[in-house]
């Protein structure tokens, strides 16, 4: 796959900081040998879980919006490798297979003027471009009977997510996405706000739950959607966390009854907690520990075909602090169902 770079012995050791009578995370994953390319005879490895990176934020700028989401996955990488093994983890579990890197396109993006609709246009199918690698990645993960966990990028590869995930198992699945935003937007081009309404259109999304949405951020057309469609269901951050109408097991409720009965998918947009760096950095909305709940309380199902996390925006400044961040998420996922 011309766009996959692998994660090797040699990136792991570079990466790791061994001490005296301590064993890292990093030492006991799983990663690809030395001078090997990508087939997919690797993803037999015997895990549960292939770790991958999605680094770029082309499908942020053709929706408009500015981040450094491609920094995220090797900021993240820095800090998961080095937190401690212990009777709580299971790095033996884990594959971290590499991360789709996009720059010749990036590099295309900074000749174009998005504020020209045909300019925007050509942003737009450079999307598809990286969809088709998303698709095909997540496709062979989920067919050779592993959990892919997916991290940074914009959400535009929440179609990539779903429609390999839906190949894979030869039927749509369901998703819930904890989202300050539907990102349920026309078909007008593929950017990261209509990752959702693509994957619906063309039939690899059935039931889709939008969890905490913010009352001021939801288009009026898209909310008489949601209203008009029983596959569509979603609560808000305001009737959470503001009026205190739904407590926040009960959000998690409706939304597990939505979406568990059969295959979904869990989307975390990094938008929906308050402060961290995103395209829609958000100054009200849930906090670390919540979200770490809502990790937590979906990890626990068996038909659970996904985890993505995306949006998270790295600087010099917060590539530490966002590390530790998504860190904390992974291996809040990985962890949810091992026990002392």
């Amino acid at each position: 796959m011309k766009n996959l770079v692998l994660f090797t012995e040699t990136d792991r050791k570079k990466l790791i900081s061994t001490r005296n009578k301590e064993t890292k995370f990093g030492e006991l994953v799983k990663c690809a040998p030395n001078n090997t390319s990508y087939n997919a005879e690797i993803l037999k490895t015997d895990v549960k879980y292939v770790l991958i990176g999605i680094s770029e934020t082309i499908g942020i700028q053709a929706n408009l919006g500015f981040s450094k989401a491609y920094k995220t996955f090797n900021a993240t990488l820095k800090v998961l490798l080095n937190t401690q093994s212990n009777s709580y983890s299971k790095p033996e579990n884990v594959l971290i297979l590499g991360q789709l890197a996009y720059p010749e396109l990036q590099e295309q993006l900074k000749n174009l003027n998005l504020d020209n609709p045909t300019d925007l246009k050509k942003a737009r199918r450079l999307v598809e471009i990286i969809d088709k690698d998303v698709t095909t990645l997540i496709y062979e993960i989920v067919k050779a009977g592993k959990t892919p966990i997916i991290i940074g990028g914009g959400h535009n590869n929440a179609y990539g997510n779903l429609k390999g995930t839906a190949l894979a198992l030869n039927y749509p699945i369901n998703a819930i996405n904890f989202d300050a935003h539907t990102d349920f937007r026309p078909i007008e081009g593929r950017h990261s706000g209509n990752g959702f309404s693509y994957a619906k259109h063309e039939g690899f999304l059935n039931n889709y739950f939008m969890f905490g949405l913010h009352e001021n951020y939801i288009q009026n057309d898209v909310l008489n959607i949601l209203n008009e469609d029983e596959t569509l269901d979603f609560n808000t951050f305001e009737a959470l966390e503001v009026r205190n109408e739904i407590s926040f097991e009960k959000a998690l409720y409706q939304a597990e009854k939505h979406c568990t009965k059969s295959n979904f998918g869990l989307e975390l947009d990094c938008d929906a907690i308050i402060n961290v760096n995103s395209s829609a950095q958000t100054p009200s909305g849930f906090s670390v520990t919540q979200t770490r709940q809502f990790i937590n309380h979906f990890s626990k199902f068996n038909n659970l075909s996904y985890f993505h996390i995306c949006e998270a925006s790295c600087t010099k400044k917060n590539q530490k602090q966002v590390g530790k961040l998504l860190s904390y998420f992974i291996l809040d996922f990985i962890n949810a169902n091992y026990t002392i």
